[in-house]
């Protein structure tokens, strides 16, 4: 178990609420503790209570445990090529290399296509929560996104970034295996 100082949690409070685009006023409504006590709190000034912190905590949409990373080892984890989540079908297989935290906002997947396969169809549904971007960068072969319609050709190097929560797969329009890797980060909620 990990215990959480008050000169780690304030900055980590800072760090979360920046991410999120929130301002000190912004999480004081959010979570219902005073800006004043929000910013003693950021600059280690002071400790908040358990029950101030479970309040920051809901703010900023976590739990508290996730909060203080109280499920957390040393705020490292380590996901072995073995442990891996596997998934795919037709042609297409992926894995996901990044690790399932309480409080994660973002996945790491690589994903290989076989010839003339795609990840899926035009007709599927979104699968990412409102408000997700993706970034995809291929590292061997020809890759097509297609998104909301659009045809965009990526060659091995190229990168892209789009709202995820559009209709949107991959295909290989080449003759040899693809892969890339994608990067999905959580929409931000606002309240």
């Amino acid at each position: 178990m990990t215990t959480t100082s008050t000169t780690a949690i304030g900055p980590r409070i800072r760090l979360l609420r920046e991410a999120m685009g929130l301002s000190l006023r912004d999480l004081a409504v959010r979570s219902g503790v005073s800006a004043p006590m929000l910013s003693q709190v950021e600059r280690g000034d002071t400790s908040p209570t358990l029950a101030v912190a479970g309040r920051i905590a809901a703010g900023l949409e976590l739990s508290l445990s996730q909060l203080l990373r109280i499920d957390e080892n040393d705020g490292v984890a380590v996901v072995r090529r073995d442990a891996r989540q596997r998934g795919g079908a037709d042609g297409h297989s992926y894995e996901i290399v990044t690790p399932s935290l309480p409080g994660q906002r973002a996945e790491v997947s690589c994903h290989t296509l076989a010839a003339r396969a795609a990840t899926g169809g035009p007709d599927d549904p979104p699968m990412h929560e409102p408000g997700s971007r993706e970034t995809a960068i291929v590292t061997r072969g020809r890759v097509r996104l297609v998104c909301a319609g659009a045809h965009h050709d990526l060659a091995d190097g190229d990168s892209v970034t789009f709202d995820a929560d559009l209709p949107h797969h991959f295909e290989n329009p080449g003759p040899g295996e693809a892969r890339f890797f994608a990067v999905v980060s959580a929409g931000l909620r606002r309240s």
